[in-house]
């Protein structure tokens, strides 16, 4: 898709569609569809009236210019009331505006957004321009590769214009669009590797599409398969990995530019098919378990934004991948577990199997000597019930580092709450022959998991991301897609990017 920027007057945009986003509190006296209308003589401010358009969220009217300007038709999309410069809201006009074309079958569409809504500098245009990027090109996935080609709902738009009043305060629109640009690409691959069939994409794929990774974007490799991990004394990751026929792999895929002072360690939960194990899920619990490695699929495909802009501190992605399946191999209720760390752990559920992938993983990672770890993983169930299916639930053991990240997640335009760690759910945790048992009582379940994980931390300053509920939507929203989303990848970036400049 091909992305352009102008200060053209919309009046005189060629276009197969033209998509104006329309803010609910300036609707009535906004220039450009009081400029429209009387082009079209007056049709489009009775088509407002007559279907009650009134600019809410959510909210869409399209009509025909029976040419009476050079674009074929109109889309007015409803942003919601917007007092100012909002870049989430910018992409999500986008994506909406790109579905809207490609249902019509537009081949290009012009994008014109109101100038209060870009802010008034350079670095917030450059935003507002990396946004409406974004969510052009999200709004256009489809996972339709097992789909025969008669049957794919068409994709016909490749050209997007931007018709921004403030485009001359962009100095450098390129580097706006390429960075809009490998981050859509990057949610993209996360949302392919999601969406991918656990019978196609095992541990072994998920590394070798780790090896495509690092060889396009010039990033440094390391795969352990099993004997590596048990000469690493991963005693938790095997267990789980034990039960299937399909063997683990260990993913370390690093960025490190030279005279780089901070080290970020990224962990995200890689289950290729989480069947509950011996402690086996219902059949409605196992239909989505393929996305249980959406955390894996977040923390890899990042790193090719991080590589693209060149960001001046060290990355690592780590990612212990297998599957949770019952045979006679598997691990059992009752198992005393010894992990990379030295801790035992008594296992009481086998279906609490992510917590224990991600303590080995984030044992490897403290190895390193990180200036902060991360992990996200799809881990409870207890998350989703708290906070519903759109929001992430945050658990640190520093104050000062969860304020770092909620607030780049507020600038990507990701859903996170944070969650406290209450000393007394530990008790849930104690075990009468070992450390530690894998899981605790049913309430407050997101949380004892996250106290587990705080086990194997230490002092080193720690995030855990449960994105259970986010990481895959059963319908399309704003820039969301149906199936695997992509969450995380905007969030680690933005966060990434902030460490880098302090």
């Amino acid at each position: 898709m091909q992305l352009s920027l102008s200060a053209d007057d919309p009046r005189k945009a060629t276009a197969d569609l033209l998509a104006i986003a329309c803010d609910q509190a300036t609707l009535a006296r906004d220039p450009s569809l009081l400029a429209l209308d009387h082009a079209l003589g007056g049709s489009l401010l009775r088509a407002i009236a007559d279907e009650r358009f009134d600019g809410s969220a959510g909210q869409l009217l399209t009509l025909h210019t029976q040419d009476r300007l050079p674009s074929r038709r109109l889309a007015l999309l409803g942003l919601g009331r917007q007092t100012a410069a909002n870049p989430p809201a910018l992409r999500a006009f986008a994506a909406r505006a790109a579905r809207v074309a490609h249902s019509a079958g537009a081949a290009n569409v012009a994008l014109l957004v109101p100038s209060h809504l870009l802010g008034t500098d350079v670095s917030a245009v450059m935003i507002a321009v990396q946004f409406l990027t974004e969510g052009a090109l999200l709004g256009g996935y489809h996972f339709d590769r097992y789909i025969s080609p008669e049957k794919r709902a068409p994709r016909t738009l490749s050209q997007v214009d931007l018709l921004l009043e403030a485009a001359p305060l962009v100095p450098d629109v390129a580097s706006a669009i390429s960075r809009g640009t490998i981050l859509a690409e990057a949610v993209m691959r996360a949302r392919d590797l999601v969406n991918e069939p656990a019978g196609y994409l095992t541990p072994t794929q998920l590394a070798s599409a780790a090896r495509d990774l690092a060889d396009q974007f010039h990033l440094d490799i390391t795969v352990l398969g099993p004997k590596e991990c048990r000469d690493k004394n991963m005693g938790l990751f095997l267990a789980v990995a034990q039960g299937s026929t399909e063997e683990p792999r260990f993913i370390h895929l690093s960025w490190r530019p030279e005279g780089a002072k901070k080290r970020i360690i990224l962990v995200g939960k890689g289950v290729t098919f989480d069947s509950g194990g011996l402690s086996l899920k219902p059949n409605d619990g196992m239909l989505d378990m393929k996305t249980d490695m959406a955390g894996a699929a977040a923390v890899l495909s990042v790193m090719s934004a991080v590589a693209h802009q060149r960001l001046p501190i060290e990355v690592h992605a780590l990612a212990a991948c297998t599957e949770n399946m019952p045979s006679g191999r598997a691990y059992k209720l009752g198992d005393v577990l010894r992990s990379k760390a030295g801790k035992t752990v008594e296992i009481n559920n086998t279906d609490a199997e992510g917590r224990l992938t991600l303590a080995d993983a984030i044992s490897y990672g403290l190895d390193l000597a990180p200036t902060a770890i991360l992990d996200f993983a799809t881990l409870t169930g207890a998350c989703m019930v708290a906070l519903g299916p759109h929001t992430a639930g945050v658990m640190t053991n520093n104050d000062a580092l969860c304020s770092e990240w909620l607030a780049a997640a507020a600038a990507a335009g990701e859903e996170m709450w944070k969650l406290p760690l209450p000393d007394r759910l530990l008790q849930q945790l104690k075990s009468d022959v070992a450390d530690l048992k894998n899981t605790g009582e049913r309430w407050g379940g997101a949380l004892t998991a996250g106290l587990f994980l705080r086990e194997f931390v230490g002092d080193t300053p720690w995030i855990h991301v449960d994105l259970a509920g986010p990481s895959t939507a059963d319908k399309d929203f704003d820039h969301q897609s149906k199936g695997g989303t992509g969450f995380g990848v905007l969030t680690i970036f933005e966060y990434l990017r902030r460490v880098s400049q302090s």
